[in-house]
């Protein structure tokens, strides 16, 4: 998958092979084997390919299908990574059974005035 999605994150960007080569100071010989499935590269070049072809790494490899995630997904993502709610998040199994029963019921609230 990553041969297929570099190449064609690369044409979208319509940039040769020596193009971008020299964006990554590497070789077309280097380029050239990534596309044809030949080798792979390393994490850290994997990061400045993303970034030189304004895409996500997982798109690169294959795991979503846009070159970059939804607004949605990044705002999801960044909430996610919080580390309040990550706190938040470990201390659940432990509250108090009312406690997690109001909070299922802000939840349904929630998703109620959503379809409104």
């Amino acid at each position: 998958m990553l041969e297929i999605r570099l190449r064609a994150a690369r044409k979208a960007k319509k940039l040769t092979q020596e193009q971008l080569a020299s964006s990554l100071n590497t070789t077309k010989a280097t380029i050239s084997n990534w596309e044809n499935g030949h080798s792979t590269p390393s994490n850290d070049m994997l990061i400045l390919i993303s970034k030189t072809l304004d895409c996500s790494t997982d798109y690169l490899l294959g795991i979503i299908d846009t070159p970059f995630p939804s607004k949605d997904d990044k705002e999801f993502e960044a909430f996610a990574n919080d580390p309040e709610l990550q706190k938040w998040y470990k201390e659940l199994p432990e509250s108090k059974e009312e406690d997690l029963r109001r909070l299922r019921k802000m939840w349904e609230i929630l998703k109620e005035n959503e379809n409104l």
